[in-house]
């Protein structure tokens, strides 16, 4: 079957990008520089993502606002009009069927971006749980999804939509004109930088992406794959879907509490999460550091001795040492704990870090 291929697929082969298949996707894992300058490039100064696979959908009429509070943990339609949300969509059972984010347009219209992974599924939950009046609208085919993402992204975007962006907050959203393209442009990102992402029609994917370029490089600036991607999203410690997200895990074990809005709120799966809540939780999702001198990397699926797995887990690019994430016994799962994972047999010992392993100051 042939991969799918975003609407910037040629550039990404004229930049020498190595490209793999990607949930069907013909997507750029690395480019000539390599992952370790691509992560670098991000901390130090700009880069530029396709996240073209990613998958776009609106949900209008009426019933947007009841439809959608009945969907997502968090209070998304409680948030101002031009606010991006970011919310976990549960199942009854309180399982994740995906982290996403939500994006109020008005109270009868919100624009969904969820993982390419899973847009069918989520496409398809839509559909089957959202109540005429409000229709789902599915624009993924349509939509090309850029991320500007580095210390030097904001000066860099302003300065190519005409010093209209800067003041955006974070977690805000905003029509505006970037290199002569509408987009919806947001504050948002899966780096731990500061940033935006920009979304607009796919004929014009070509053009804005030469822009931004042209802009990049000389401000030190590289085009990131999916390697990279995964390295500074890690280090940040944000979740990917499929490894440490999942419908068997709650967001309450997943560390996502912050994002689960219980009060007065029947959305799908909210009385298993307060029960959940008050009962306390038997395993979490935890972050560790393997010890530098073990030169090993725990990868996804390795045992975690006592009863834990890892879900996640790569180089420390910029904060050193090898770092992961995995669910633990609650025992297990405070900050300084001492753990054993099994790296193909050899027992290699871990760490237990609260918080991010790094935060841009």
């Amino acid at each position: 079957m042939e991969r799918m291929k975003t609407p910037l697929w040629a550039l990404h082969k004229q930049l020498g990008a190595r490209l793999i298949d990607f949930g069907g996707w013909d997507m750029p894992v690395q480019y000539t520089a390599g992952t370790i300058k691509e992560h670098k490039a991000v901390r130090e100064a700009v880069g530029l993502f396709d996240v073209s696979h990613m998958g776009e959908v609106f949900l209008r009429g009426p019933n947007a606002r009841e439809q959608v509070d009945r969907l997502t943990s968090n209070n998304v339609v409680g948030a101002p009009v031009g606010k991006a949300v970011y919310t976990l969509l549960t199942r009854p059972d309180g399982g994740i069927v995906d982290d996403c984010i939500f994006y109020k347009k008005s109270d009868e219209e919100f624009f969904v971006i969820v993982n390419a992974s899973n847009t069918r599924k989520d496409v398809d939950w839509f559909r089957e749980h959202v109540k005429f009046p409000c229709d789902v609208v599915d624009v993924s085919d349509q939509t090309a999804l850029i991320a500007v993402q580095g210390p030097k992204a904001v000066r860099m975007v302003d300065a190519l939509a005409g010093g209209t962006l800067a003041q955006l907050p974070t977690f805000a959203f905003t029509d505006a004109e970037v290199a002569g393209v509408r987009c919806m442009v947001a504050r948002t990102g899966y780096t731990g930088e500061d940033g935006f992402e920009l979304a607009f029609p796919n004929e014009f994917a070509p053009k804005l992406w030469s822009a931004l370029m042209e802009a990049a490089v000389p401000l030190g600036g590289l085009p990131i794959g999916l390697g990279a991607r995964d390295t500074l999203r890690l280090e940040a410690k944000l979740p990917l879907y499929g490894n440490d997200l999942d419908d068997e895990h709650t967001p309450l074990e997943a560390g996502l509490g912050w994002a689960v809005k219980l009060d007065n709120r029947e959305f799908l799966g909210a009385p298993v999460l307060r029960e959940q809540k008050a009962k306390g939780l038997e395993r979490q999702l935890v972050g560790f550091k393997i010890a530098e001198d073990q030169r090993a990397i725990a990868r996804h699926g390795y045992p975690i001795k006592g009863g834990g797995i890892v879900t996640s887990g790569g180089p420390g690019i910029w904060v050193g040492g090898a770092i992961g994430l995995g669910y633990v016994p609650t025992a297990m799962a405070a900050a300084g704990t001492q753990l054993t994972i099994d790296c193909r047999g050899k027992d290699v010992p871990a760490t237990v870090v609260s918080g991010k392993f790094y935060k841009r100051s």
